[in-house]
Parts: structure tokens; sequence; C-alpha cells
């Protein structure tokens, strides 16, 4: 161990340290602990929502869309189709038809937003995690097609799976009309399904109905058209490179975009927030670590005929410098060490045991999402490094300047 470090310790374990000093110290190494363990936890939170967030998209968005660059619809082609299904790791394509249209249920009516898919969908399991009531399946045994509802959607229009009789009316306004009257039965196309399930995945889901591509295909009038294509990959490729291949193959005609693009707003809010966070709880970890700079300029004032007597058997004032820094950094490490520790056993149990409840009876999780990452860890760790060498440094040098002065 280098010198400066035994003299250090010496000093930080010494029985004869005033206890006004002492207790300084100790503060000090409390709100380093403190500091350190709310920036590891809060991190850990923020890490966690954005991963339940993906998760979230996961379970209704695809893993890459193409939607046309022009316009709200585009004839699908099977050279197209085959394009997409030969690139590499491209597991389903799903052809879809998205639109708002008006929902009535008995006495009841709202507008949703009404979506269509081919066959494929089923194979995909997709929602069979966010299936609350009822089944999965858009076609019944005897043709009759079924319409897979959101949960915001059941609790406005008082839907009941168990109600046979009662049609799911939906209605789009028809193409090719100037003035639309609303009052008008002519006005409207109209397609009537049996509610088949009930999915609940989060409040901007709540307004979805999903009904079989044919009937909805009818009901919008498109003539062989489509409003996006879902792609759906294999495990282990990327979703980035995929749609990158995909959107090289289509070309400028259409957009093609991964999941996270598709949800890039809400992710780099979700960064920022956790920018402007570390940020400040790294300002709270400085103001901190400012007890560290007063017990430092303490000490050197007591010790100041231990630094002399050093100076006097030959040492230098840089040999001093590392002394005090040394100090501080004992004092900054011990309590980053705790706090870091504190940190990560406080993130493993809200993540064994979900002590802390997010609140919400309809949630998709129960307590809130934490997700250690050790990059956090290291940035923590790296902040409270550079913190200890800035309130450090001054009484450092503070100290060894007056003891070459006490020499001379």
């Amino acid at each position: 161990m280098d010198i400066s470090y035994r003299i250090a310790v010496r000093y930080f374990f010494s029985r004869n340290k005033r206890s006004f000093i002492s207790l300084i110290a100790r503060i000090a190494m409390a709100g380093v602990a403190v500091g350190t363990m709310a920036m590891v936890v809060v991190l850990s939170v923020f890490n966690g929502m954005e991963d339940l967030n993906r998760k979230i998209f996961k379970t209704f968005d695809s893993d890459v869309r193409i939607t046309p660059a022009e316009g709200k619809r585009f004839k699908v082609t099977p050279g197209m189709l085959q394009a997409v299904q030969t690139v590499q790791g491209v597991k389903l394509v799903t052809q879809v038809i998205e639109d708002n249209a008006l929902a009535r249920y008995g006495n009841q009516q709202t507008i949703i937003r009404l979506k269509g898919v081919d066959s494929t969908f089923e194979k995909q399991k997709q929602l069979d995690t966010a299936m609350v009531e009822g089944t999965l399946r858009l076609i019944g045994d005897n043709g009759t097609p079924y319409a897979i509802i959101a949960e915001g959607v059941r609790n406005a229009l008082s839907i009941s799976l168990e109600d046979i009789f009662t049609p799911l009316e939906l209605l789009y306004p028809r193409t090719g009309t100037r003035t639309l009257n609303l009052t008008s039965p002519e006005a409207f196309n109209q397609l009537n399904l049996r509610p088949g399930g009930i999915f609940f995945i989060e409040n901007r889901y709540d307004d979805y109905i999903i009904a079989p591509l044919k009937q909805v295909e009818g009901l919008m009038g498109y003539n062989q058209e489509r409003s996006a294509l879902e792609v759906y990959l294999r495990p282990g490729y990327a979703e980035k490179d995929v749609s990158d291949q995909i959107g090289a193959k289509l070309g400028k005609a259409f957009v093609v975009k991964d999941r996270d693009s598709l949800n890039a707003d809400l992710l780099r809010a979700i960064k920022m927030e956790k920018l402007f966070v570390a940020v400040t709880l790294s300002l709270i970890i400085l103001v901190a670590a400012i007890n560290i700079f007063f017990s430092l300029s303490m000490l050197a004032i007591e010790k100041k005929n231990d630094v002399s007597m050093l100076f006097a058997m030959g040492a230098t004032q840089s040999l001093i410098r590392r002394i005090f820094i040394a100090e501080g950094a004992i004092v900054a490490f011990s309590g980053a060490i705790a706090g870091l520790l504190g940190g990560i056993g406080i993130c493993w149990l809200q993540m064994r045991y979900g002590l802390v409840s997010m609140g919400m009876t309809t949630s998709l999780v129960d307590a809130y999402p934490v997700k250690l990452i050790w990059e956090d860890i290291l940035y923590t760790g790296v902040i409270v490094v550079m913190i200890t060498m800035v309130v450090s440094y001054i009484p450092a040098r503070r100290a060894a300047a007056a003891g070459a002065l006490l020499r001379v």
C-alpha cells in the first residue's frame, strides 16, 4: 500500500480525532451513501419503465410496420408480399386495414379504432396474454365473424359476451358520398359482428376493435387495398436490421419502421427524463460531498503539526496532497460502496417481491418495474469519483501549502 494511503487510513480510524470532525465525516459518508443509493434506484426504475413500455408495445404492435409514404392506402401485390417474405428473419406478414369507425351496441355508441387483420393474426398469438375474457378468434367454426374488443370499448358500450342476440354494429361512411347526413342510414356502410373476446393492454389501446380483414374491407370499401403490412420476426433477429432490409427492397414509396421507431417519442421522453434525473441526483451527491470538503479542511488544521513533522522527515507537498485526497476518497468510497450495495439490494427486493405497488388494479404489472443495468452503476461510481476528486483537491492543496510554510 502506498504510504499516503497508509497515513490516510490511520487518520480515518484514529480514535484521537476530534468528535466534531468525526461527525462531519460520518455525515458526509451518509450523504454520499443516500445520494448514491437514490441514483441507483431511480435509474433502475426508469430502466424498468422503458422495458415495461417495450413489453406493452410488443403485446400489440408488430416488429416492423410498412405504410405508404403518401396517402392512407396502397395496393398489395403478390410480388410485394414475396419481396417482404423473402427477407431473412421474417416469420409472418399480416395485411391490415385500419381506420376510425362508429361502433354501436344496443342503445350505446362510440367512436372506435377498427383494425381488420387476416388469418395470420391468430398465428402470432400476440394478444394471448392480454385477453381478460372470451377467446382470441376472428372466424367461428360455422363461419361467424367475431370481434376482439378492447376493455375501454366494452365499458363504453356495456358489451356482454353472454348476450348472443345483440350484435356489435360497425358503421363507416360510404365512399363517394359528397355530403354526409348522419341521420340517414344510406350514408353509412354497416357491418354486424359478434363480440368474441375482450383484451386489455394499456389505456392507449382502449379504443380498438379487431375484426376479420374481409369484412372490414367490405365495410370501408377497400378494393384489394391495405393501410399497412405488419411483419413479425423469428427469434434472434434484430428489428432495426430487418426493417432496413425491407425498406431497401420496397423503395421510397413505403415507410418501414421497427417497433422502437413507431414509439420513438415516448422512448425518447423516458430517456430525457432519466438524463435530467441523473443530473439532478449528481448535484445532490455534490451537495452531500461538500461535507467532505469541510471535514478535510478541519482535519488539515488539526493535523498541521503532523504535516510539519512529515515535511521535516522529507515529505513533499505532493505526498501531503495525496494523503488528504486519499482521506477524502476513503470517506466518499465508503459511502458510495454502501450506497451502491443498498441500491442494488433495494432493486433486487423490488424485482423479487414487488414491495412497492403501482396502486393500479388494472395495470399489467402490480409493482413498479425495476431493471438493473450495470452501465448505470458504473456511471454512478464515476460520478462519485469525480466529485470526490473535486471536493478533496482544494483542502489537500491548502494543507500541503500550509505545511510548507510552517517548515520554512
